[in-house]
């Protein structure tokens, strides 16, 4: 009688064509543990059987690239033998399950894939997706998930000791019971010590190092590759924990050790714990491995090699030492009171053996696990045509007898553009004293210490426009992070990404996925930013009904010196504000749509138009902007997204660190918009900036063909917004920086 039944098949998320393949190439029926390791590594989380087929098309090479996708974290060259590792990950399904932990992990996940690499991190940031705090049925449970994911990345980033810098915060109600939580971190390396995850040297000793393996986060992998029930809570065991604490140990020992020059290869046991680590190292090197589990540091008793293979206990990694030089990597682990242990070694052949109690558990074939594992081309069909539902662009939607003063007030109070200080207030921002700009930025800065260099990053998304349109809605995603780093006054230079998903297996989905990748590729080549590193998260649906498509784009940029930063508040009064770009009428799947004039996310998505990007205009806006930066031109330089340009304004008056809040005169006039679309259109391609008055004509002459129009100054207390000759908005900056200042405990206290 078969051992492997229908549905133990089933439990492992595997379906009867992957176990018919299974069969075929095992030559046999497989053990219980051969099974384990199938399962996680063919699972969505760990194979992306279902985008590899469409993540090829990315731009993955340029100049800067050190080293592309298939790594821990990407690389690329900051100039002097400098370089920075990045990347983002997902731990969106367990931080629904379990908040704290699940973010906190998802922290501890991404810290190691950096310092894996031989950099030691230097910033960390996140983009975090919940659903609205005063829905009527969820909204407890949303507020519950999104305290316990803030204080999970406070506490493992805090005690770690790397700044969280940056991120954003986004509500919608397609996040409702399922929180995105995406976790970024950035490090630094020289270009002569980067380490690689490869099983290199036959004959080289495999070591066990960090924390002792338990038994949570077992098929962690697996959970992450599955859509949510109403059981989904009772899933609490496939959550790790994490000790950051020990983390910073681990992190202080192996960068110990690669200096010491005894380490080979090294791999974090990440998702899918000692299985992915030991199989990916040695599919990287082309060679097998032979492991004794026997030997693997335990903290609970009686665990079976199905266990230890899949256990996802935190703050452990996989090293091959170079032969004879084992005893130097053990010293330096037991000197920082970590467990190191040699527990098996690099063979010849392409094979995996698992040996537990003097049984060999698992004998395979390490590539059919790995880079074998099935890719499916799915069904694809774009979605059925829009209805007829009249479009949010419509006059009679926007009359003239609006209070535009008041639909900004309640345009900066609303939960995707208010402040996010109740969140980045928990995060330890300052650690390490690299920090140039406070979180709250366009972008966030840290200095490069000995150098004169900067590095900026952001994390951004628009789940609506991408719901709208996938391909427009991806490009203008990349535009937007690209932007955001200009705003700072840095080059873009290369992309990390996150793509959130649904269920794979719905056509219309994967439709929007290809066009994602494809509208990605686009505006990566563009403003030459190749992408180096990423993840896919896919599944993200609770009782059938999934996320808005969400890809989060973190975009990198250098500065060549720190002293021409800009930040985006308005500086000196007197100063001239001016528009870099165009605005035109799009205002149909904006937050003014949604948040004064009430349509829901469904109605944009059924009837509205994203905004239509032109990338030669953007990139022209961008250079421009860059170009006044390095003659240190401005004062202050703010992207318009989110709210318009009014919003855009708004905060550029208010007060930030050693400055205090400052008034503007703007006048408006375009006799082709009305004041609506003036003052809130989400038209891309614009930055808000100031300058000295008399820099006027040296700013002209930068600017050149770039569209260009002065349009007020700093002056007063008060923001007094006239459209085409008329009032429209005319109020205290305080009064409007307290409602977008307070918004947020205010929800969260209610």
């Amino acid at each position: 009688m078969s051992a492997i039944t229908p549905e133990i098949i089933e439990q492992h998320g595997l379906t009867k064509d992957e176990y018919a393949k299974i069969l075929e190439i095992m030559g046999r029926e497989p053990s219980i543990t051969e099974l384990g390791v199938f399962s996680v590594m063919w699972s969505e989380h760990c194979s992306y059987k279902s985008s590899r087929v469409h993540l090829g098309r990315l731009p993955t090479t340029g100049e800067r690239v050190i080293v592309p996708p298939g790594e821990n974290a990407g690389v690329v060259d900051i100039g002097d033998d400098w370089c920075v590792a990045f990347k983002v990950e997902s731990h969106n399904h367990p931080s629904f399950i379990e908040p704290f932990q699940g973010a906190a992990t998802g922290v501890g996940g991404i810290l190691r894939d950096v310092f894996t690499m031989g950099a030691r991190p230097i910033a960390a940031m996140n983009s975090l997706r919940f659903g609205p705090l005063n829905d009527e049925k969820h909204g407890n449970r949303n507020k519950s998930i999104l305290k316990g994911c803030v204080d999970g990345i406070a506490h493992y980033g805090n005690c770690f000791g790397v700044p969280t810098i940056g991120g954003e915060v986004v509500f919608d109600e397609s996040y409702s019971l399922n929180p995105l939580v995406n976790a970024f971190a950035l490090g630094i390396v020289r270009k002569d010590q980067i380490f690689f995850g490869k099983a290199e040297g036959v004959g080289n000793p495999v070591l066990y190092v960090g924390a002792k393996t338990g038994r949570d986060g077992i098929h962690g992998a697996t959970m992450a590759s599955a859509e949510f029930d109403e059981e989904a809570l009772e899933k609490r065991p496939t959550v790790q924990v994490g000790d950051p604490f020990l983390e910073k140990l681990l992190l202080e020992a192996c960068l110990e050790a690669m200096r010491s020059g005894a380490i080979a290869g090294i791999q974090d046991m990440g998702a899918a714990g000692l299985t992915s680590s030991s199989v990916e190292m040695a599919a990287r090197a082309g060679t097998g491995l032979e492991l004794n589990l026997d030997l693997v540091p335990q903290r609970e008793t009686g665990m079976t090699a199905y266990e230890m293979l899949l256990s996802e206990s935190q703050e452990r990694m996989l090293i091959v030492a170079k032969d004879g030089r084992e005893k130097e990597v053990v010293d330096v682990f037991k000197k920082w009171d970590l467990d190191a242990v040699v527990i098996g070694k690099v063979v010849e052949g392409d094979r995996l053996k698992i040996y537990h109690k003097g049984n060999l558990e698992a004998d395979m074939p390490i590539m059919a696990v790995t880079d074998n594992a099935p890719k499916y081309s799915r069904p694809m069909a774009s979605p059925s045509p829009k209805s007829k539902v009249q479009s949010p662009k419509s006059e009679d939607l926007r009359p003239s007898t609006f209070d535009f003063r008041q639909s900004l007030e309640k345009l900066l109070a609303s939960p995707n553009i208010c402040s996010k200080r109740w969140v980045y207030r928990q995060y330890d921002s300052m650690v390490r004293t690299n920090t140039s700009i406070l979180p709250g930025a366009d972008a966030a800065v840290v200095r490069v210490k000995e150098t004169r260099r900067a590095i900026s990053m952001c994390l951004d998304g628009n789940g609506r426009f991408v719901a709208v349109n996938p391909r427009e809605g991806a490009k203008l995603v990349v535009a937007e992070s690209a932007r955001n780093n200009v705003c700072v006054g840095a080059k873009p230079i290369a992309v990390t990404n996150c793509l959130n998903f649904p269920s794979p297996e719905r056509p219309e989905i994967m439709w929007g996925f290809s066009e994602v990748i494809d509208g990605i590729t686009e505006a990566c080549e563009k403003f030459e930013t190749p992408v180096i590193s990423g993840n896919v998260s896919f599944y993200n649906e609770t009782d059938g009904k999934g996320i808005l498509p969400t890809p989060t784009i973190g975009m990198v940029g250098l500065l060549e010196d720190v002293r021409k930063l800009i930040t985006q508040g308005f500086k000196n009064e007197g100063d001239l504000i001016a528009l870099l770009g165009i605005t035109n009428d799009d205002l149909s799947v904006s937050e003014y749509a949604q948040t004064v004039l009430g349509y829901t996310t469904d109605e944009l998505i059924e009837s509205g138009e994203v905004p239509k990007l032109d990338l030669t205009l953007e990139k022209q806006v961008q250079d421009t902007c860059l170009n006044l930066a390095d003659k240190n031109l401005l004062k202050s330089a703010h992207d318009c997204s989110e709210g318009g340009i009014a919003v855009a304004i708004a905060e550029s008056c208010f007060s930030s660190l050693n400055r205090d809040a400052v008034g503007a005169e703007i006048s408006l006039t375009d006799e082709n918009l009305d004041a609506a679309a003036q003052l809130f259109s989400e038209s891309p391609s614009r930055i808000v900036i100031s300058f000295a008055a008399d820099k006027l004509e040296e700013v002209k002459e930068i600017v050149g063909d770039c569209p260009f129009a002065v349009i007020g100054k700093v002056k007063g207390d008060n923001l007094k917004i006239s459209i085409n000759g008329e009032e429209s908005v005319s109020a205290k900056i305080e009064e409007l920086e307290n409602a977008w200042k307070t918004s947020l405990e205010n929800q969260l206290e209610n």
